[in-house]
């Protein structure tokens, strides 16, 4: 009998030169993946991907149909070669952008109109972070009661809130640049380590609004299937339900924290022995669910090496 399988689907800020390329090379269903998605927006995604510049990959407008791309041409690949068996798939969870990519696999939408909401996801979100500066601040160390307490104190009028409950001690926030400012001072005062982040600005905040209401004209546009296999969402890390409700919570996500470490431990409460599998670009979630879950293992399809290995032990 086949292991219970969970796929987790990256998100922004897991980007990294030069992936996917060899999944190019070693895969046909990564390659045709890669050349429909150059052929869906328009330009040499591929390239962007494979070779840079590295600042272009970065920027939100390509990071996120760039991951969205090379997310499912891993999963493609490890089906292709063996890795993965469709039918023991149990559900997905992606965090931020790769509930897109979750979605997707799941059967509710097709890779192109998936890579055109993505497109347009990143675009809107550049936008939003153009017309208003912010930024988001990680925090280690603190508990979630810590980080509310740390958004009150430093806010101070503006815009500061939890955006991304990642892991037990790694909580990242979002808000206006002073308030950001602010709260990297409060949170070493308390004892806590805090880093910027290199990101464009405040996602899942507030300060996203108009991203999510332009998102909001483009999911109408699109039309949704039930999932095949359930999916969690980002914002209430339970699993999605109708192709309505998944509309408004994308739209939520935007705007709303990433319940990240409630999705994992809904997906470990299901069977702690199954068979966790990441992938492209890399290990982002692995080094997160260390943090939940120290003996949970996770398996990476980011890379042709790591596929040929593994099928061979």
């Amino acid at each position: 009998m086949a292991r219970n399988t969970f796929i987790l689907c990256p998100g922004q800020g897991a980007q990294i030169l030069g992936m996917g390329k060899d999944l190019f090379t070693a895969s046909t269903a990564a390659r045709e993946i890669f050349e429909r998605a150059n052929h869906v927006v328009g330009f040499c995604l591929t390239c962007i991907c494979f070779d840079g510049p590295e600042h272009l990959l970065n920027q939100t407008d390509i990071s996120q149909p760039a991951l969205y791309t090379a997310g499912v041409a891993s999963f493609y690949a490890a089906k292709q070669l063996g890795r993965i068996d469709p039918a023991a798939i149990t559900a997905y969870a992606g965090l931020s952008l790769g509930e897109y990519t979750a979605l997707h696999l799941a059967g509710v939408f097709s890779f192109d109109d998936g890579l055109k909401l993505v497109a347009a996801r990143g675009k809107y979100m550049q936008e939003a972070a153009v017309a208003t500066p912010s930024g988001m601040v990680a925090i280690l160390g603190a508990d979630e009661a810590a980080v509310n307490a740390l958004c009150q104190q430093a806010a101070q009028g503006e815009v500061l809130v939890p955006a991304n409950l990642n892991a037990p001690g790694q909580i990242v926030v979002s808000g206006s640049i002073g308030a950001c400012e602010r709260v990297l001072k409060a949170a070493e005062a308390g004892g806590f380590k805090a880093t910027a982040l290199k990101v464009a600005g405040a996602f899942h905040s507030p300060l996203m609004q108009p991203a999510a209401d332009r998102m909001g004209e483009e999911l109408a546009k699109v039309e949704f299937s039930v999932p095949q296999k359930p999916v969690y969402s980002n914002v209430t890390a339970e699993v999605h339900q109708d192709s309505a409700s998944i509309k408004r919570r994308l739209i939520e996500q935007i705007i709303s924290p990433v319940q990240w470490e409630r999705t994992m431990k809904a997906l470990i409460a299901q069977d702690e022995q199954g068979r966790f599998i990441e992938l492209a670009p890399g290990r982002t979630l692995a080094g997160l669910a260390k943090r939940i879950n120290r003996r949970l293992p996770i398996e990476s399809v980011a890379t042709a090496e790591a596929l040929i290995v593994e099928k061979k032990q």
